[in-house]
């Protein structure tokens, strides 16, 4: 790298200096702002690197430390949440989901099962009236519409991206279950026991830790309508109801809302752990926190389609486990069609591959304009694969 470009911080592997290469090549040739990427290997972290810059005015430095809000990269550790319900016998993916929600049974969704919440094919990828940011951040009046509404298609027949009503849906099953909203319930079983540096929603002492997301490059105002012009409204209600971006994720109101689907916050050596109980069949340095059976659970595939919501966007079909994205023949995750993940709007990304034993977990603060697969994950994913 040149004496301008960023420095580069943190240990790699020798075997993995192809992950470092690709890290660094971001910065100079992917317009990098600030980023981290943790790479875990049985366990044991292989590469822990870490660059760039914390705010858009390049005066702070990306540290060791630093937290950023991840988006939907987030969704992993929430479908954690419900396999370790369900490991213990206390959650049924196949019963309905009004077993453990009552209300939900509600405007013909009795028939609604658990498992259409964690694979995306409930029907509720957005809610049907105007919901705004602030009613976004008030989780009872949230749940109560999405008990409420009706499904924009019939439950269990195709997936359809629950962009943010994801974290509430599968949430509130964590909470009539556990007692406990899911970022608590992630910090007492997981995080905590586990020094686990991730958060839903960010705790104001740690906000100075916090990194400044910004803007990805924005669309005309012609291109917008083009793009808006193609969307089905379940599209659009999961998508645009509310708007929410960079400029929103900087506030105290995001950071100290509920918003499992979208606001975690954390580090690329904390995404990677999380992932990495995936990688590890359920355990994670030295701790058994799910069975084999459980952690094998969250990449039980539920049919291959072209996604209602992310269709248009995405051009293949895709296919989604109990929880989280199967790489697949499009390579999402690497060459293991059977390795999963999930990105997070703008790029960040978490992934788990137990046939190599390998997570991976990728954070930034630039956010680029790509629904999934941003140039920056795949350079460090296919880094990754060409070391092992």
């Amino acid at each position: 790298m040149s004496e301008h470009d960023p420095q580069v911080h943190g240990h790699c592997d020798e075997r993995f200096a192809a992950v470092r290469t690709a890290f660094e090549e971001n910065f100079r040739d992917r317009d990098e702002l600030g980023a981290a990427v943790t790479v875990t290997v049985d366990g044991e972290t292989a590469v822990d690197l870490w660059g760039g810059w914390a705010d858009s005015a390049r005066t702070r430095p990306w540290e060791r430390d630093t937290l950023v809000n991840v988006w939907s990269t987030s969704k992993g550790p929430v479908a954690l949440c419900a396999h370790l319900l369900a490991d213990r016998g206390l959650l049924d993916f196949d019963a309905p989901v009004a077993a453990y929600w009552p209300e939900f049974a509600a405007a013909g969704k009795e028939k609604v099962l658990v498992r259409h919440l964690l694979s995306h094919r409930s029907g509720l990828s957005g809610l049907r009236e105007p919901h705004s940011l602030a009613q976004l951040c008030d989780w009872e009046l949230t749940t109560q519409r999405l008990a409420a509404t009706e499904p924009w298609w019939e439950p269990g027949s195709r997936s359809g991206y629950h962009a943010f009503t994801y974290g509430f849906l599968v949430g509130e099953v964590v909470r009539r279950i556990s007692g406990l909203l899911p970022g608590a319930f992630l910090e007492r079983e997981v995080t905590r026991p586990l020094g686990i540096d991730f958060t839903i929603g960010l705790p104001e002492k740690e906000s100075g830790r916090a990194a400044e997301l910004v803007h990805p490059p924005a669309a005309s105002a012609g291109e917008q309508a083009e793009i808006f012009s193609q969307l089905a409204p379940a599209a659009l209600a999961a998508l645009i109801n509310p708007v929410a971006g960079a400029r929103e994720a900087n506030t105290p109101e995001w950071r100290a809302a509920e918003i499992p689907a979208a606001n975690g916050h954390g580090t690329a050596r904390a995404v990677a752990a999380l992932y990495g109980i995936f990688a590890g069949r359920g355990s994670y340095d030295g701790h058994r926190v799910l069975s084999p059976e459980a952690a094998e659970g969250v990449r039980e595939g539920q049919g291959s389609c072209r996604d209602l919501v992310l269709g248009a966007g995405l051009g293949r079909e895709t296919e989604i486990g109990l929880g989280l994205w199967l790489s697949g023949p499009n390579g999402s995750y690497g060459p293991n069609p059977r390795a999963f993940g999930h990105d997070g709007f703008g790029g960040s990304c978490g992934l788990a591959d137990p046939e190599e034993g390998v997570s991976l977990g990728y954070v930034m603060n630039r956010m680029g304009p790509h629904i999934a697969d941003d140039p920056r994950k795949m350079a460090l994913v296919d880094a990754l694969y060409s070391a092992l």
